[in-house]
């Protein structure tokens, strides 16, 4: 199963909405945004599960930079799809939605934007909505995919 992220408050803090992981010596030093608690177990998890794992944001970061800051935790995601990507694939298909993930394949995506859960419904995607408040997110995430 192809298992996409948002960045911004569902993996990534906007403000102090949740805990974070630890940040090694070279993250403080460049200056890397710091991941959501619970992300480096998950993501293990989900690896060893067999699925692959996506970025899938609408943020402009490179996706140097998107790599960087997973790369320092030890994490490696299969593809990143950022806004210039994104952009330019609603484009080609004529999709007004802010993100569609059926259009890359993706077979479940996690936002924390109930509106993007709301284009999903028409856009035929299966998005499931992470709050940045959940303290139980990579549980719900797991119930999620073992339904």
């Amino acid at each position: 199963m192809i298992i996409s992220f948002d960045l911004d408050d569902t993996l990534i803090p906007s403000s102090n909405s949740f805990e974070c992981e630890q940040s090694n010596i070279l993250g403080k030093l460049l200056g890397l945004e710091p991941l959501r608690k619970g992300t480096k177990e998950l993501f293990k998890l989900l690896k060893k599960d067999g699925h692959e794992i996506w970025i899938y944001t609408t943020s402009y970061r490179s996706k140097n930079k998107i790599r960087l800051i997973f790369g320092i935790h030890g994490l490696f995601p299969q593809r990143i799809i950022n806004q210039t990507i994104n952009a330019k694939v609603l484009k080609r298909y004529n999709c007004y939605s802010s993100k569609n993930p059926s259009l890359f394949g993706i077979d479940l995506h996690i936002d924390d934007a109930k509106g993007v859960k709301m284009e999903s419904e028409k856009d035929n995607s299966n998005v499931l909505i992470i709050l940045p408040e959940n303290n139980n997110w990579v549980i719900e995430i797991i119930n999620s995919i073992a339904n």
